[in-house]
This record gives C-alpha cells, sequence and structure tokens, in this order.
C-alpha cells in the first residue's frame, strides 16, 4: 500500500480487508515540498555520548532484532517471573513454537490479527515473539478489560486469535460469539517453568483477578502444547517488511474514542533504539537487570523495558501485580535490578513503606517515570531515599511511546520532561499551525522514525492528528526552553489520567446514561495523591430513586478499574451552551 499519509484521509470509511501486511511510507517517501524544518536547539544540550541521529533501518523487522538478541545472548535469562527464568535461547525456541502453530494450524495469514490478553508472565513474551515471527500483526489487550470492552476491541481489531490466561477467559467466553475470534490459546501461570516449580506459580493465582472459572471454546489450545509441537520440516519466519505493521496499540488517542494505534516494525526499532542511546544501557548490557512492574501491554512498558533491555540482552524481571507491594518489595531485594520503570503512582506508594526504605539501592542507577507527570514531592523523596533522581519523559501511544527523556547522568532539569530523543523533532505551534517562538505556549508537534503509521481503519481520525509531511498533531499544550527542553502546561482535551492511563469521559458518560434511572452525565478529573487525578462523574437523575450504590454497581461491570468514577455527585442539572453541549468546564 504505497500512499501519502495525506491520501489516507481520502480512504473510504473502513480499510479493506486483506492478506498482506499494511505497510505505510517511510519518512523518505513523503512529500518533500510540504516539508518543514525547526532549529533542533536541543542537540546543543545533549550528552557528549548521545548522538543526533539513530539508524531506524538497521534491522529488516522488530523480530529480527530480538531474535539478533536470542543468539548473541542464547544462554542469557531473558525473563524472571516469580524465581522462574526463561533464557534467550528458550524465547527463541518457544516462540518459534508458537508461530509455526499460528501458521501451520491455525492457518493464520499475513497482516491476521492475533490478540495478547496476558498480564507480565513468561507467556507474554513467547505470545508477542512468536506472532511477530509469523508475520502477524499483534493487538494489546488488557486482561482487566470487562467484557464489554474487550468485545469492542476484539471488534474493531478484526483479531481471529487471542492468546488468553485462563483466569480470564470467563470474560471472552461471554463475548466471543460476537467477535472474529476462530481461535483460542489458552495460557497458564505455569507455562514454560520447571515442572519442580510450578507450586510457585499455583500460589501466586491468590494474586491474579479471581479464580480459575469454568470455560468452553469449539476450538482451542494450551499454550504450552502448542509450544511443545515442532514446526514442521519447511517452516521458515515471516519476511516482514520494516513498514509492515507489528502492533495495533489502542488508545483515546487526541480524539477520546478507543483506537488502535499502528505502529509499524520500524516505528518500534527506532523508538528502542532511541531510549538505549539515550539512556546509555546498551553499554553495559550484560549486566543490566530492569524491573518490569508496569505491564507489558501498555506501550510504555512494552517499549522501555520489554524491547530495549531484551535487544541488549538484560534481563527483565516480570512482577505479574505491582499492586502486591509487599511482593514487590520482596522481588526487589532479591533481584536488585539496576533499571526500573514506574509512574508516581507507584513510586509514591513504595516511599510509604518501611521495607522499601531499607532496601540495598546501590545497584540501581536508573529509575525512568513516564505515563504520567512525576509530582515534584515525590521526585525529591525518590531521591533522599534511594540517591537517585527519577528520570522523567514525555511520551504518547502514537509515538511508540517515547518522545523527550530528562538526561540521566546529570540531575534532570525539574518542570521539564526532558530534551528530544536523536532522531525526533519537536515544534510548538499555535491553533493554525504556525511555529511560536522559543518560550511560547501552543501545541506539541512531533516528527520521527517512532511516529504510528495512523489509526487502524480510522482515516479520518488519522487525517485529523497526522500532517502530509510526518508531523503528529499530540494534543498537549506545552513550550520549549532555550535550551531546547519541553515542559507540559496543559492537556487540549479533556482526558483524565489515572496511574499513567488515559481515561476518556466521552466513553464514562456514554457507559452511564445506559442505567435507566440516569438522565444526563459529564465526567472530568479532579487531583488524587495517589493516582495523580481520579475520575469525578456529575449526574441528573431519570429516576428519583436512583441510589449511588446501585450506579457504581452498573458501571463497575462495564468499565475496568481505573476508568471508574472515584466521586459520583448528584445535580439537578448540568451547565450548558447555548446550542446544549455540557459545559465540563464550568464543573469542578
Amino acid at each position: 500500500m504505497e500512499e501519502s499519509l495525506a491520501e489516507m484521509g481520502r480512504r473510504p470509511a473502513r480499510w479493506p480487508e486483506s492478506t498482506e501486511l499494511m505497510t505505510l511510507p517511510t519518512e523518505s517517501a513523503l512529500p518533500l515540498a510540504m516539508a518543514d524544518t525547526v532549529d533542533p536547539i536541543w542537540l546543543a544540550s545533549y550528552p557528549a555520548d548521545v548522538p543526533a541521529t539513530i539508524d531506524a533501518d538497521r534491522y529488516p523487522s522488530l523480530h529480527a532484532m530480538l531474535l539478533e538478541s536470542c543468539r548473541l545472548h542464547a544462554a542469557r535469562p531473558a525473563f524472571e517471573s516469580l524465581t522462574a527464568h526463561m533464557t534467550y535461547a528458550e524465547w527463541d525456541r518457544d516462540s518459534r513454537a508458537l508461530a509455526a502453530f499460528l501458521r501451520e494450524e491455525v492457518g493464520c495469514r499475513p497482516g491476521d490479527r492475533v490478540a495478547i490478553m496476558l498480564p507480565n508472565m513468561l507467556a507474554y513474551p513467547v505470545a508477542f515473539l512468536g506472532t511477530l515471527r509469523a508475520g502477524l500483526i499483534a493487538v494489546n489487550v488488557n486482561p482487566l478489560y470487562t467484557p464489554r470492552e474487550l468485545e469492542e476491541q476484539l471488534a474493531d481489531s478484526g483479531a481471529t486469535v487471542i492468546v488468553i490466561m485462563e483466569n480470564f477467559a470467563h470474560k471472552l467466553e461471554a463475548v466471543i460469539a460476537e467477535t472474529a475470534i476462530r481461535h483460542v490459546v489458552v495460557a497458564r501461570l505455569g507455562d514454560f517453568v520447571p515442572t519442580l516449580k510450578r507450586w510457585a506459580f499455583n500460589f501466586a493465582n491468590s494474586y491474579i483477578e479471581r479464580a480459575v472459572p469454568a470455560w468452553s471454546f469449539d476450538a482451542f489450545t494450551m499454550m504450552q502444547d502448542a509450544c511443545n509441537r515442532a514446526p514442521g520440516e519447511h517452516y521458515l519466519d515471516a519476511q516482514t517488511r520494516a513498514t509492515d505493521v507489528a502492533l495495533l496499540q489502542y488508545t483515546g488517542g487526541t480524539t477520546g474514542v478507543p483506537k488502535g494505534a499502528m505502529l509499524t516494525h520500524r516505528n518500534l526499532i527506532a523508538n528502542t533504539l532511541q531510549c538505549l542511546t539515550w539512556t546509555g544501557a546498551d553499554k553495559e548490557s550484560a549486566e543490566q537487570r530492569v524491573l518490569t512492574p508496569l505491564p507489558l501491554y501498555h506501550i510504555y512498558s512494552l517499549t522501555a523495558n520489554l524491547l530495549s533491555f531484551a535487544k541488549v540482552g538484560g534481563l527483565n524481571v516480570l512482577v505479574i501485580d505491582p499492586r502486591n507491594l509487599d511482593r514487590l518489595v520482596r522481588i526487589m531485594r532479591g533481584a536488585r535490578p539496576t533499571v526500573m520503570s514506574g509512574v508516581n503512582t507507584l513510586y509514591n506508594a513504595l516511599l510509604h513503606r518501611d521495607d522499601f526504605a531499607a532496601l540495598d539501592f546501590s545497584a540501581l542507577s536508573i529509575a525512568l517515570g513516564g505515563g504520567a507527570a512525576i509530582q515534584g514531592e515525590v521526585a525529591q523523596r525518590w531521591r533522599a531515599v534511594t540517591g537517585i533522581d527519577v528520570t522523567e519523559g514525555y511520551g504518547l501511544t502514537e509515538a511508540s511511546p517515547v518522545v523527550c527523556i530528562n538526561t540521566v547522568r546529570q540531575p534532570p532539569k525539574l518542570g521539564s520532561v526532558g530534551l528530544p530523543v536523536p532522531s525526533t523533532e519537536v515544534s510548538i505551534r499555535d491553533d493554525h499551525g504556525a511555529a511560536v517562538p522559543i518560550g511560547g505556549h501552543g501545541e506539541v508537534w512531533v516528527r520521527g522514525p517512532q511516529v504510528m503509521a495512523g489509526y487502524w481503519q480510522r482515516p479520518a481520525e488519522t487525517a485529523a492528528v497526522l500532517t502530509a509531511d510526518g508531523w503528529l498533531k499530540t494534543g498537549d499544550i506545552g513550550m520549549l526552553d532555550g535550551e531546547g527542553y519541553l515542559k507540559l502546561l496543559d492537556r487540549k482535551k479533556d482526558m483524565v489520567i489515572v496511574s499513567g492511563f488515559k481515561v476518556f469521559p466521552n466513553e464514562v458518560e456514554d457507559i452511564a446514561v445506559q442505567h435507566p434511572g440516569v438522565l444526563e452525565a459529564a465526567v472530568i478529573g479532579i487531583p488524587d495523591e495517589h493516582t495523580g487525578q481520579a475520575v469525578k462523574l456529575f449526574v441528573v437523575k431519570a429516576d428519583p430513586a436512583l441510589t449511588e450504590t446501585a450506579l457504581r454497581e452498573f458501571l463497575r461491570e462495564r468499565l475496568v478499574n481505573y476508568k471508574r468514577p472515584h466521586v459520583i455527585e448528584f445535580r439537578a442539572s448540568l451547565p450548558k451552551s447555548n446550542i446544549g453541549k455540557i459545559l465540563r468546564k464550568e464543573l469542578h
């Protein structure tokens, strides 16, 4: 599919189904006459050993990059989960077996979508790499989604196969008839674990959402069985192009409607190299142990942890449930990570624990902060306890996700989210798309090899955020200072950020008004000391007998926990404009 990004806006309402992988042009294919340049003032602030650019075309595909690591570091442990390890050689073997199973037994064809609905367990990296090796497109799915949310994402992506942890299979069973899923691969916590250690994994089931439910599907395979199957004699990994789509990562983007950002192999390769070049983690790969408490189905953890440290032969210490702080602290004590990633909520929670403060932090060199702003008080207390700074950055799903990171070898610039990473341009624009002077406020625009190809089957939404010459309109309001550091000031849209996860008022409002007792609803974000922001729901009753308890139960069945209102306020009316639009800005 060789067409410009401008032409994407003239497509039909839905993308045509195809057995070919979705391919978009590289930056060099964009119309040069339309390109505009910015002065990269940030380069003067770069550390001496960080180059201005990276080679985004170094690898032909994302799986080629990962498989190089599997060959170079075969004997090293790649992943640890509940004391069990998977080496790079085992990751190579098991992911190849799964890829062959998907192609030879399930009949998947290039470009088919495979949903991956797994927490941080050994099955996740096997499913992700196996999907890519088969020439398929991965679709990350939050295991905590309600059946409604799961059905919507499966329907939108058109996934025909899903890899799901057995503890969550009851959700799929409730909606599978309404989706295109034709084969289910069921993963267990003890998959890829030596028999003698499986007791630990069975014990850990108490930390998952619920006990293993009864389920039944017409076509299913246990993941361990699929990976125990020998590939066919003529099996070869897919010869994927770098511009093919590797991942559909769902996000509300800048419009508030959940949609799949099409991240290509090249996008993810580029962002991985950008992160490694910036942090310098590639220079000491043999000793890198990265703590991975954030879910790998979130793009921040996928890129900053799995991809970046797998690229250099490091060890990802997978945390299946970071909400269990007792276990998390015990894992940190045993793993002694050199790098960790987190969000403000997690760092703040750890700082309130005496057992965390008693840990030995001598091995820890980098603590990455993203997903939401790191509060100043949290940053100061973190340095006081651990002896290192939280390195804050900025990104969004549509940029794979990293755009800017603060320097890691010197104190961060307070109040900023850092400098643009190599091969990345940042420009501040006014409402007409014109660049504003340094120090001026405006919308943050981003351009670089990590910027998505577009939104899956949504050409109008794609055209609204991607310009013909490759700029991504982020919807965030910010400013660049004279040294090239980016400071975020506000959000252009009304999205609410709860522990790093985006919550979109339209979705919550739409669900709330489905209750027969609700006449009108409006959602805003309010400050919360634990999660950064929390959801507040305003309701005008249609039924005077409606209670808060009844409404909360209704929402609990339809929304994942972070989207549920923290506060519900009943009002006689809601403020409206002269055309009847509810004015959220007048609510507080």
